[in-house]
């Protein structure tokens, strides 16, 4: 029997990590966090002058590298025959997905999260809504209709889990040893890329730490679907639409594990006086498939081999982060904010939801959005270079709409940070529909 990850591997099933240690330190303001359990002087060394802090005084980014490192160790990676697997639900209706015992081995359980189970849906071309009515309703009929079609297939799959920690067995009734073994967080193509999150925070928190820039923690999580670090420079600021409205230039990384999207660095610029953050056009995304895994040899490759395969990748994240930390860069979307700021709606008493009405429907907004805009024009009007009484521009709406991602759910600020930008670089023909209220 094979044992990967600390996992149990079926015979006829080949399994790969690829997970390295994350074998540095950060400084927080606090104490020195130690990754890898040995004595460090953090990233920069002891003899290379003043070390900068990038962690923030909630102990953001200590935090997510404890959870990152914790779910680095529970994971396993199966490749695995569609036509050996089995779905099924447990008594209240929840998917899971089974690997039968093999030549003595035992039968392994993975409970699907909401991810695994989209993924499977889209695979049988089942409707994603329609797959989660049923799962709901008739979870027995969805299982026998599945299987059929798994057994009819002939495609491989990458199954992603989780193993459970002995506490998480404990506490939802089952023990250490029985055959439910974990969470199966994605069902990929064979090909997928496995650049993972302890990957990508290995190849970008030395530049980041060493950077001119000063960057400190503003945002950070993981999700089931994505990682998400968000910084912002301390000495790289200035001013933005206004005198008053004070900005930052920062940097963005992300990346899904579970192939929701490719790995990621942008710039970013920060409104302080409210923290808004929006996306520049300045970003650069890799896919996460890879040629290596065209060959049928892929399988037969050891970790090593497959992180080799990650090296040139690594390298280009480094190299992406010194390029979007440039002052250059940050002074050229200032100028737009200034720009933005003379785009100025005729009228001294302008009906604002009218204006986000307008905005909604040039951006394709839902109703619910759009309301969601108007409260952050709201918000907007009360904070530093936008007072009550100053015209409403093209820049206020800028912040109006980046302040909707501070009160949206995790995996939705980055779109609402990306819409900030689509507003800034708005073709004249579409702001004029914008502006256009009635007089």
């Amino acid at each position: 029997m094979k044992m990967t990850g600390g996992a149990m591997m079926p015979a006829g099933f080949l399994t790969f990590t690829g997970n390295k240690n994350m074998n540095y330190t950060i400084e927080n303001p606090n104490n020195m966090m130690q990754i890898d359990g040995r004595p460090q002087n953090g990233i920069l060394g002891a003899n290379q002058g003043p070390r900068h802090s990038v962690e923030n005084s909630n102990n953001d980014l200590t935090r997510l590298l404890e959870t990152v490192k914790d779910r680095a160790a529970r994971a396993a990676d199966y490749i695995a025959p569609v036509n050996q697997l089995i779905k099924t639900s447990t008594d209240d209706g929840k998917p899971q997905i089974v690997i039968e015992h093999n030549r003595g081995h035992a039968t392994q359980i993975f409970d699907m999260n909401d991810v695994a189970f989209t993924q499977l849906a889209g695979q049988l071309e089942i409707d994603a809504r329609t797959a989660r009515r049923l799962q709901a309703q008739f979870p027995k009929e969805l299982d026998a209709l599945i299987n059929a079609m798994f057994e009819k297939s002939d495609l491989v799959r990458m199954l992603r889990t989780h193993h459970y920690s002995t506490a998480e067995l404990n506490d939802s009734g089952y023990y250490a040893g029985c055959d439910k073994v974990g969470v199966l967080r994605a069902m990929l193509s064979n090909k997928f890329k496995t650049y993972d999150h302890n990957h990508m925070l290995e190849d970008c928190l030395p530049p980041i730490l060493e950077s001119g820039a000063q960057y400190r923690v503003t945002q950070c999580t993981v999700t089931d679907k994505r990682l998400y670090l968000r910084l912002r420079s301390l000495n790289q600021t200035g001013t933005g639409a206004n005198v008053g409205d004070i900005m930052a230039n920062g940097i963005g990384l992300q990346n899904s594990e579970v192939g929701l999207g490719s790995v990621s660095v942008y710039q970013m610029v920060w409104t302080l006086a409210c923290l808004n953050g929006m996306q520049t056009e300045n970003k650069t995304r890799k896919s996460h498939i890879t040629s290596v895994r065209d060959t049928d040899d892929w399988g037969l490759l050891s970790d090593e081999a497959k992180n080799a395969d990650n090296v040139a990748l690594g390298l280009k994240m480094r190299d992406l982060v010194a390029a979007y930390s440039s002052r250059e860069s940050f002074d050229e979307v200032l100028e737009k904010m200034k720009q933005a700021a003379a785009d100025v709606i005729d009228g001294v008493a302008v009906e604002k939801s009218e204006v986000v009405q307008n905005l909604g429907k040039v951006m394709q907004l839902t109703k619910k959005e759009t309301s969601s805009v108007l409260d952050g024009l709201l918000d907007t009007i009360g904070q530093a270079g936008y007072e009550q009484g100053r015209p409403l521009s093209r820049a206020t709406l800028v912040n109006a709409v980046t302040a909707v991602g501070n009160k949206a759910e995790a995996d939705n600020v980055d779109i609402w940070q990306q819409r900030g930008a689509q507003v800034l670089n708005m073709k004249r023909a579409d702001w004029q529909r914008v502006a256009a209220v009635a007089a």
